[in-house]
């Protein structure tokens, strides 16, 4: 049915006014459940995941940091989404700074710069980045919606997105910049771009990995580091160098194998407990995971991934204006992708990146992020259409 155009501006107006206890009423309730018990499930997964470490259980301090992201959500659900976009310029501008300034004077940790330590505590701006991303793409192509379907619109996204790609790829972590055109992808989807311009943009993007992969290479230019670079031929032949470059994947395939269908324990998951598996806390934690819990532990995991994406994309459905369907597209689009290369990884259907698993890997940033990202959805979706 039709609605009005004075009906829909007041009922905008009305989303636009709605006061607190009003938007606490529009929560949705099943995104906020399926978040709050993906946090929840995460904390005891990562408890029994470090339990024996020699450190102690990490849980004290993942708590903290969950907490921190559980007031960063609370603050995003009440910040109209239409305040992003009216300072999308000046976030665009403070995301490449601050990537700038990692790149200069970020903790180098295994080779990568891609911390800032303040004080005691390091965070990982790359990880907020993939919010700024979704928020600023989507203000540039929703204020020029009615020429979206011109070949300059998205050509002038993609060289927008380009700038914070090269910054986290030059880190070097090619995981999240694979995360950032994840974002782009989804946000130009949902913008409207004509489906040939798609299909010439993915066409370039494979020519690019072909020519990183493969064609550079040949002619003497690696833009990999050697380790990238192996992890990359480990995953196409998890075989060829099994104390080597390929340890990582076969100790986590056995981990994952070895879980059976309820699980070692904690006592019993001697991949975890003896550090056959490394970075079973933050990368291969899912392996970890499936190691001590079997697979009707990683099943409830991975339905609750399911039921936050279903909401997320609901929410782009229910969108109130352009600009936050684009938004919770890219934020769902993005939340799916980790999932999935992470997953992937540990299992062997995805080479290894690094990307951390949401709400259980170890780590402030990814969880404060994440959970913000959550927030920035139930916020879309309680100033979203109302309908009849």
């Amino acid at each position: 049915m039709r609605v009005e155009p004075a009906r829909g501006l007041r009922e905008r107006r009305a989303a636009e006014g709605a006061g607190p206890l009003e938007l606490l009423r529009r929560l949705d309730l099943p995104l906020l459940g399926a978040t709050l018990a993906a946090v929840a499930y995460g904390l005891y997964a990562i408890d029994g995941i470090t339990k024996l470490d020699p450190g102690g259980s990490a849980l004290p301090h993942q708590a903290v940091y969950a907490a921190a992201g559980l007031v960063a959500m609370a603050v995003a659900i009440f910040v109209d989404p239409a305040w992003y976009r009216r300072l999308s310029t000046a976030l665009y501008v403070g995301l490449l700074a601050v990537m700038a300034l990692v790149l200069a004077a970020g903790a180098v940790t295994r080779g990568s710069r891609r911390w800032i330590d303040v004080g005691s505590f390091s965070f990982q701006p790359s990880e907020f980045g993939k919010v700024v991303m979704a928020l600023v793409l989507a203000a540039f192509l929703a204020d020029r919606a009615k020429r979206v379907t011109e070949l300059s619109v998205p050509l002038r996204a993609i060289l927008l997105a380009a700038g914070p790609v090269l910054l986290v790829f030059d880190q070097p972590d090619v995981g999240t910049a694979l995360v950032y055109a994840a974002v782009l992808a989804a946000v130009l989807f949902v913008a409207g771009v004509r489906w040939r311009h798609l299909a010439a943009f993915g066409t370039l993007a494979v020519l690019a990995v072909v020519s990183v992969l493969w064609l550079l290479p040949s002619a003497g230019v690696n833009v990999l580091k050697p380790y990238q670079a192996d992890r990359l031929t480990g995953f196409v032949d998890p075989s060829s160098d099994p104390q080597g470059a390929t340890y990582n994947i076969n100790q986590s395939i056995t981990a994952v194998g070895a879980g059976g269908l309820r699980g070692r324990g904690v006592e019993g998951a001697t991949q975890t407990r003896l550090d056959y598996l490394p970075e079973h806390s933050t990368d291969f934690a899912f392996a970890s995971l499936a190691e001590q819990r079997g697979f009707l532990g990683a099943a409830v995991l991975l339905l609750l991934y399911l039921l936050v994406v279903w909401r997320g994309l609901r929410i782009v459905a229910g969108a109130r204006d352009l600009f936050g369907a684009c938004v919770a597209a890219g934020i769902s689009f993005a939340f799916l992708f980790q999932v999935y290369v992470n997953v992937g990884m540990t299992i062997g259907i995805a080479p290894i990146t690094g990307i951390p698993l949401p709400f259980v890997s170890v780590g402030g940033s990814s969880m404060i992020s994440n959970l913000a990202a959550m927030g920035i959805l139930q916020a879309i979706h309680a100033r979203g259409r109302r309908r009849r």
